[in-house]
Protein backbone atom coordinates (compact mmCIF):
# COMPACT_ATOMS: atom_id res chain seq x y z
CA UNK A 1 0.00 0.00 0.00
CA UNK A 2 0.97 3.33 -1.01
CA UNK A 3 1.17 5.58 2.23
CA UNK A 4 0.97 8.70 -0.19
CA UNK A 5 4.20 10.00 2.34
CA UNK A 6 6.66 10.90 -0.72
CA UNK A 7 7.84 14.61 -0.72
CA UNK A 8 5.22 15.47 2.72
CA UNK A 9 7.84 16.74 5.40
CA UNK A 10 7.49 16.33 9.17
CA UNK A 11 8.42 17.32 11.81
CA UNK A 12 9.72 14.94 14.51
CA UNK A 13 11.07 15.79 18.46
CA UNK A 14 12.92 13.69 20.17
CA UNK A 15 14.40 11.81 17.17
CA UNK A 16 17.99 11.18 18.03
CA UNK A 17 17.27 7.50 19.04
CA UNK A 18 14.95 5.54 20.35
CA UNK A 19 10.86 5.85 19.54
CA UNK A 20 11.37 9.35 17.59
CA UNK A 21 14.33 8.40 15.40
CA UNK A 22 12.51 4.79 14.14
CA UNK A 23 9.57 6.71 13.11
CA UNK A 24 11.88 9.06 11.56
CA UNK A 25 13.65 6.38 9.20
CA UNK A 26 9.68 5.14 8.71
CA UNK A 27 9.08 7.95 6.89
CA UNK A 28 12.48 8.85 5.33
CA UNK A 29 12.05 5.31 3.87
CA UNK A 30 8.69 5.86 2.42
CA UNK A 31 9.82 9.26 0.68
CA UNK A 32 9.33 11.85 3.16
CA UNK A 33 11.16 14.37 3.98
CA UNK A 34 11.76 15.17 8.38
CA UNK A 35 13.42 17.47 10.53
CA UNK A 36 14.11 16.31 13.55
CA UNK A 37 15.36 17.68 16.70
CA UNK A 38 18.11 16.65 19.66
CA UNK A 39 19.37 18.02 22.29
CA UNK A 40 22.47 18.88 21.43
CA UNK A 41 23.78 19.95 17.87
CA UNK A 42 25.97 16.79 17.42
CA UNK A 43 23.48 14.29 18.06
CA UNK A 44 21.08 15.92 15.95
CA UNK A 45 23.55 16.52 13.11
CA UNK A 46 24.39 12.41 13.73
CA UNK A 47 21.34 11.20 13.36
CA UNK A 48 20.19 13.60 10.37
CA UNK A 49 23.15 11.97 8.54
CA UNK A 50 22.39 8.52 9.58
CA UNK A 51 19.05 9.13 7.57
CA UNK A 52 20.51 10.85 4.84
CA UNK A 53 19.64 13.77 2.41
CA UNK A 54 15.98 13.82 2.86
CA UNK A 55 16.34 14.73 7.17
CA UNK A 56 17.80 17.98 8.79
CA UNK A 57 18.55 17.71 12.04
CA UNK A 58 18.22 20.69 15.01
CA UNK A 59 19.32 21.25 18.14
CA UNK A 60 16.27 22.38 20.12
CA UNK A 61 14.92 22.73 23.83
CA UNK A 62 11.39 20.95 23.49
CA UNK A 63 10.86 23.57 27.52
CA UNK A 64 12.12 26.67 24.91
CA UNK A 65 9.64 29.24 24.10
CA UNK A 66 10.69 29.62 21.49
CA UNK A 67 11.28 25.81 19.78
CA UNK A 68 8.13 25.40 17.97
CA UNK A 69 8.83 28.40 15.80
CA UNK A 70 12.25 28.00 15.06
CA UNK A 71 11.08 24.57 14.29
CA UNK A 72 8.64 25.06 11.87
CA UNK A 73 10.53 27.94 10.25
CA UNK A 74 13.80 25.23 9.51
CA UNK A 75 11.43 22.59 7.96
CA UNK A 76 9.84 25.96 5.30
CA UNK A 77 13.34 26.57 4.99
CA UNK A 78 14.75 23.45 3.64
CA UNK A 79 11.91 21.95 2.03
CA UNK A 80 9.61 24.58 1.94
CA UNK A 81 6.27 22.69 3.19
CA UNK A 82 5.16 21.14 6.76
CA UNK A 83 2.70 18.19 6.59
CA UNK A 84 2.85 17.34 9.93
CA UNK A 85 4.28 16.70 13.44
CA UNK A 86 4.71 14.17 16.09
CA UNK A 87 5.87 15.62 19.45
CA UNK A 88 8.19 12.71 21.10
CA UNK A 89 10.14 13.43 24.43
CA UNK A 90 12.32 11.68 26.49
CA UNK A 91 10.25 10.03 29.57
CA UNK A 92 9.99 12.18 32.98
CA UNK A 93 12.59 10.65 35.88
CA UNK A 94 11.17 7.66 37.45
CA UNK A 95 9.90 8.01 41.28
CA UNK A 96 6.68 7.44 43.29
CA UNK A 97 4.43 10.51 44.57
CA UNK A 98 6.96 9.98 48.16
CA UNK A 99 9.76 11.02 46.44
CA UNK A 100 9.39 12.68 43.13
CA UNK A 101 10.44 16.39 44.13
CA UNK A 102 8.62 20.17 42.99
CA UNK A 103 11.79 20.24 40.73
CA UNK A 104 11.67 17.16 39.18
CA UNK A 105 7.98 17.92 38.66
CA UNK A 106 7.99 21.37 37.46
CA UNK A 107 10.78 20.25 34.79
CA UNK A 108 8.91 17.67 33.40
CA UNK A 109 5.48 19.77 33.50
CA UNK A 110 7.90 22.33 31.32
CA UNK A 111 9.53 19.73 28.78
CA UNK A 112 6.80 17.20 28.62
CA UNK A 113 3.41 18.83 29.20
CA UNK A 114 3.62 22.29 28.10
CA UNK A 115 6.34 22.03 25.53
CA UNK A 116 4.04 19.32 23.58
CA UNK A 117 1.61 22.06 24.01
CA UNK A 118 3.27 25.04 22.49
CA UNK A 119 4.33 23.08 19.89
CA UNK A 120 0.61 21.40 18.50
CA UNK A 121 -0.51 24.72 19.30
CA UNK A 122 1.54 26.14 16.36
CA UNK A 123 1.77 23.62 14.19
CA UNK A 124 -2.44 23.53 14.24
CA UNK A 125 -1.72 27.30 13.28
CA UNK A 126 0.53 26.34 10.91
CA UNK A 127 -0.90 23.44 9.09
CA UNK A 128 -3.41 23.18 6.24
CA UNK A 129 -5.74 20.73 5.35
CA UNK A 130 -4.95 17.16 5.08
CA UNK A 131 -2.16 17.85 8.59
CA UNK A 132 -1.47 15.74 11.27
CA UNK A 133 -0.06 16.15 14.54
CA UNK A 134 0.88 13.30 16.92
CA UNK A 135 1.93 12.44 20.35
CA UNK A 136 4.10 9.94 21.82
CA UNK A 137 2.53 8.99 25.01
CA UNK A 138 2.22 6.07 26.72
CA UNK A 139 -0.46 3.65 28.60
CA UNK A 140 -0.01 5.32 31.34
CA UNK A 141 -3.19 7.22 29.21
CA UNK A 142 -5.23 4.71 30.87
CA UNK A 143 -3.69 2.71 33.46
CA UNK A 144 -0.69 4.25 35.78
CA UNK A 145 2.78 2.52 35.88
CA UNK A 146 4.32 1.72 38.74
CA UNK A 147 7.53 3.62 39.42
CA UNK A 148 6.50 6.40 37.07
CA UNK A 149 4.31 8.90 38.84
CA UNK A 150 4.94 11.68 36.92
CA UNK A 151 4.39 9.93 33.78
CA UNK A 152 1.56 8.49 35.29
CA UNK A 153 0.20 12.50 36.27
CA UNK A 154 0.97 14.28 32.80
CA UNK A 155 0.46 11.91 30.34
CA UNK A 156 -3.30 11.53 30.41
CA UNK A 157 -3.39 15.21 30.50
CA UNK A 158 -1.83 15.60 27.33
CA UNK A 159 -4.29 13.11 25.91
CA UNK A 160 -6.84 15.06 27.10
CA UNK A 161 -5.32 17.96 25.15
CA UNK A 162 -4.63 16.08 22.52
CA UNK A 163 -8.25 14.98 21.75
CA UNK A 164 -9.44 18.87 22.34
CA UNK A 165 -7.39 19.60 20.08
CA UNK A 166 -8.67 17.16 17.30
CA UNK A 167 -12.45 18.46 17.82
CA UNK A 168 -11.03 22.13 17.57
CA UNK A 169 -9.38 21.51 14.11
CA UNK A 170 -11.01 18.82 12.82
CA UNK A 171 -13.30 20.71 10.89
CA UNK A 172 -10.38 22.40 9.22
CA UNK A 173 -9.32 19.33 8.15
CA UNK A 174 -6.10 18.44 10.49
CA UNK A 175 -5.98 15.13 12.36
CA UNK A 176 -4.59 15.09 16.05
CA UNK A 177 -3.82 11.09 17.57
CA UNK A 178 -1.68 10.24 19.88
CA UNK A 179 0.42 6.98 19.81
CA UNK A 180 0.96 4.82 23.23
CA UNK A 181 4.27 2.47 23.36
CA UNK A 182 3.53 -0.49 25.50
CA UNK A 183 6.85 -2.01 26.32
CA UNK A 184 9.25 -1.09 23.35
CA UNK A 185 13.23 -2.44 23.67
CA UNK A 186 14.65 0.99 23.51
CA UNK A 187 17.58 2.82 26.07
CA UNK A 188 14.58 3.84 28.32
CA UNK A 189 12.82 0.17 28.89
CA UNK A 190 16.31 -0.94 29.70
CA UNK A 191 16.64 1.52 32.34
CA UNK A 192 13.62 0.63 33.74
CA UNK A 193 13.98 -2.82 33.92
CA UNK A 194 17.08 -1.88 35.46
CA UNK A 195 15.54 -0.21 38.37
CA UNK A 196 14.21 -3.78 39.69
CA UNK A 197 17.63 -4.88 40.23
CA UNK A 198 17.02 -7.58 38.03
CA UNK A 199 16.60 -6.81 34.80
CA UNK A 200 16.50 -10.13 33.27
CA UNK A 201 13.78 -11.00 35.78
CA UNK A 202 12.11 -8.07 34.74
CA UNK A 203 11.61 -8.20 31.35
CA UNK A 204 10.88 -12.15 31.71
CA UNK A 205 7.84 -10.97 34.11
CA UNK A 206 7.29 -8.13 31.79
CA UNK A 207 6.98 -10.05 28.75
CA UNK A 208 4.54 -13.32 30.25
CA UNK A 209 1.85 -10.47 31.04
CA UNK A 210 2.08 -9.09 27.07
CA UNK A 211 -0.40 -11.37 24.41
CA UNK A 212 2.84 -11.55 22.35
CA UNK A 213 5.23 -12.17 24.34
CA UNK A 214 7.93 -10.08 23.94
CA UNK A 215 8.78 -6.69 24.24
CA UNK A 216 8.55 -4.82 20.64
CA UNK A 217 10.98 -3.23 18.91
CA UNK A 218 11.58 0.46 18.11
CA UNK A 219 10.80 -0.36 14.30
CA UNK A 220 7.37 -1.67 14.89
CA UNK A 221 6.46 1.33 16.58
CA UNK A 222 7.88 3.52 14.02
CA UNK A 223 6.13 2.03 11.17
CA UNK A 224 2.67 2.62 12.95
CA UNK A 225 3.62 5.85 13.67
CA UNK A 226 4.13 6.78 10.19
CA UNK A 227 1.17 5.37 8.87
CA UNK A 228 -0.79 7.33 11.57
CA UNK A 229 0.77 10.57 10.02
CA UNK A 230 0.44 9.27 6.52
CA UNK A 231 -2.65 10.14 4.12
CA UNK A 232 -3.16 7.01 4.52
CA UNK A 233 -4.77 7.08 7.72
CA UNK A 234 -6.89 10.23 7.05
CA UNK A 235 -10.15 9.59 8.49
CA UNK A 236 -8.06 8.76 12.10
CA UNK A 237 -8.28 11.51 14.51
CA UNK A 238 -8.90 12.23 17.92
CA UNK A 239 -7.67 8.31 19.18
CA UNK A 240 -4.95 6.91 20.99
CA UNK A 241 -3.59 3.99 19.47
CA UNK A 242 -1.57 1.26 21.61
CA UNK A 243 1.56 -0.09 20.29
CA UNK A 244 1.65 -2.80 23.00
CA UNK A 245 1.71 -5.89 21.54
CA UNK A 246 -1.60 -6.81 22.96
CA UNK A 247 -1.12 -5.64 26.54
CA UNK A 248 -3.98 -3.29 26.77
CA UNK A 249 -6.33 -5.96 26.17
CA UNK A 250 -5.20 -8.00 28.60
CA UNK A 251 -6.48 -5.21 31.24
Amino acid sequence: MDLGLTDRTYLVTGATRGLGFATARALVDDGANVVISGRTEESAAEAAAALGERALGVAADNAAADTPARLVAAARERFGRLDGVLISVGGPPPGTAADNTDEQWQAAFESVFLGAVRLARTAAAELDEGGVIGFVLSGSVYEPITGLTVSNGLRPGLAGFAKSLANEVGPRGIRVLGVLPGRIATDRMTQLDALSGDPEGSRARNSAAIPLGRYGTPAEFGRVAAFLLSPAASYLTGVMVPVDGGARHGF
